[in-house]
């Protein structure tokens, strides 16, 4: 059975009782849909904190890439490779944070079919405040392990 745990509250992960069956699961399949609930948890975790801030998961991520380049831009290839989470909308993802002046688009002079995304001062200032959220919520989310638990359970997930 495996708990998380989000401000002191524990969700039961047993996967028997989540799906409401009594039939014994294959270990493989049980192993799969685990994981499956594990992540729906922490996505829901993750997006409940980013609510007040108007954000989403995908934007957040953007923003974390766009923020990576250093100052240089990047292109729609280059947020799509580094995504988490792949997704074919990374277009309108950009278009959202244009929108809301965390980021800004530009045309290359060297290249005038090839976009340019940089995020903006204020989306520089949003990320700092979203980041500390972020990260109390992720600390939450995983306090129930210990350090080698943890790198045990990441050594565990990279057989993937």
């Amino acid at each position: 059975m495996t708990y998380i745990c989000i401000d002191k509250c524990c969700i039961d992960m047993n996967v028997e009782t989540i799906i409401k069956t009594d039939k014994k699961i294959p270990i493989e399949k049980r192993t799969i849909i685990h994981i499956e609930l594990v992540n729906s948890k922490l996505n829901e975790a993750i997006t409940t904190a980013l609510k007040s801030y108007d954000i989403s998961i995908q934007q957040f991520n953007v923003l974390r890439i766009l923020r990576g380049q250093n100052g240089k831009p990047a292109n729609l290839g280059t947020i799509n490779e580094r995504m988490v989470t792949k997704m074919s909308n990374t277009t309108r993802l950009v278009d959202k944070l244009i929108l809301k002046n965390y980021a800004k688009r530009a045309t290359c002079e060297s290249n005038r079919r090839k976009i340019e995304i940089s995020i903006t001062s204020d989306g520089e200032k949003a990320l700092k405040k979203i980041d500390v959220i972020v990260s109390k919520v992720e600390k939450e989310l995983v306090h129930n392990f210990t350090e080698k638990e943890l790198e045990l359970l990441n050594k565990l997930l990279d057989k993937f």
